[in-house]
């Protein structure tokens, strides 16, 4: 194996030290860049824990699967049931429904979201699955297909049970699905208010304490039980760079507008997105066994960008690491490698390195002398350098 450091902290003229990370007051935390893959907090992210309204997102995703699948359209309307409008004299978030009422897919979605009506998941839930038993089985193996390692539900509101359980890192996961695969029902996540029919005592405003902000936030869900503390999953958005983030565990209201305002100016004003390797700039030049040139230049089969703590000092190095000599023909384009960087602070960023230009065989000659070269260092060993 041929390994090459890299130091790339003359080309990114980066200052100071590696960039601490932010000390959160929430017991669970999970932080991710979407555009670079980069988680830049994990705090406790793949504990299960109770993740309480927090967990109608998965509702809000079967319902945009159905949409998407075409078993149900905005407008169909679902019945209420006497279950679905007892969720209102238990307490909790209501759009206040009720029996006679037949609400429509589209305002279902606002109620869940923006009012994070309790009521409206089970009309949810049993409009698609029959029961709300039924429904939340059907949540527990999408997610489990869909990746989310430690969610289970036994209920399609986040209302409190032992076996309703997620991690901050299936959170932020499942926010960034919704995000990317439903964009067209993605905006709700950001209306500030909706009172189905007038009913609600006083108002009807979203929970999400960043949305008034003016900071690019647009999502997504927050959450609260006596056993879960305060959380919220955020997201936000800033000219090319998008954050999404997921807390719980916190001690009030205030305390999860303050934590979620102050880890979104962290994660943009901490990192700088940098281009650190374009796919035109060969990084090793690889030798050919055989071939009609003796090496074959390694260059990023994309252009890569990443975020660089803003404060970080020794910079950026990287590894060229592949296993040589490579026999021709080699194709321009050939997987030959992996550069491997390294970044303070946060984890290795992983790329694949390809073979910048063609190779063919070498001729009779050249393939001779490899052939002799090979037979030479096998039985007589290398030849004493020339002196």
């Amino acid at each position: 194996m041929n390994r090459f450091v890299l130091l790339l902290i003359a080309a990114l003229g980066l200052p100071a030290m590696p960039a601490l990370a932010f000390e959160t007051l929430a017991r669970s935390a999970w932080v991710y860049d979407v555009g670079t893959h980069t988680v830049l907090m994990d705090k406790n992210g793949s504990e299960s824990v109770p993740p309480a309204s927090m967990s109608k997102l998965m509702t809000a995703n079967m319902l945009f699967e159905a949409l998407r699948d075409g078993r149900v359209t905005m407008d169909t309307t679902f019945g209420v049931s006497s279950r679905a409008t007892e969720m209102t004299s238990r307490g909790g978030s209501t759009m206040y429904l009720q029996e006679s009422d037949r609400p429509t897919v589209g305002e279902l979605i606002q109620g869940m979201i923006v009012n994070s009506g309790n009521d409206a998941c089970i009309v949810v839930a049993e409009g698609l699955a029959g029961t709300e038993e039924a429904f939340a089985a059907q949540m527990t193996e999408r997610a489990a297909a869909l990746g989310l390692e430690q969610s289970t539900f036994v209920n399609s509101s986040g209302w409190p049970d032992p076996g309703q359980r997620m991690s901050m890192k299936d959170l932020g996961l499942l926010s960034r699905r919704i995000i990317e695969e439903f964009p067209e029902y993605y905006a709700v996540f950001g209306q500030t208010q909706f009172n189905y029919k007038d009913r609600a005592p006083a108002n009807a405003n979203n929970r999400n304490p960043l949305l008034k902000l003016g900071i690019g936030a647009d999502g997504l869900k927050t959450g609260h039980t006596e056993e879960a503390g305060f959380g919220l999953v955020g997201s936000v958005k800033q000219g090319d760079r998008r954050i999404i983030f997921a807390i719980s565990g916190l001690a009030s209201d205030k305390d999860r507008a303050t934590e979620a305002e102050k880890i979104a100016s962290w994660a943009f004003r901490q990192f700088t997105l940098k281009t650190v390797a374009k796919t035109d700039k060969r990084l090793a030049e690889a030798e050919v066994f055989m071939g009609a040139a003796k090496t074959v230049g390694l260059v990023p089969a994309t252009d890569v960008t990443l975020l660089v703590p803003a404060t970080a000092q020794s910079g950026l190095e990287a590894d060229v690491v592949y296993t040589g000599p490579f026999a021709a023909p080699i194709t321009k384009g050939d997987k030959l490698g992996e550069l491997v960087i390294r970044v303070p602070g946060l984890p290795d960023h992983r790329v694949d390195l390809i073979a910048a230009e063609d190779v063919a065989k070498g001729g009779f000659i050249t393939r001779m002398k490899a052939a002799i070269d090979q037979l030479q260092a096998r039985y007589l060993g290398d030849p004493a350098p020339a002196t």
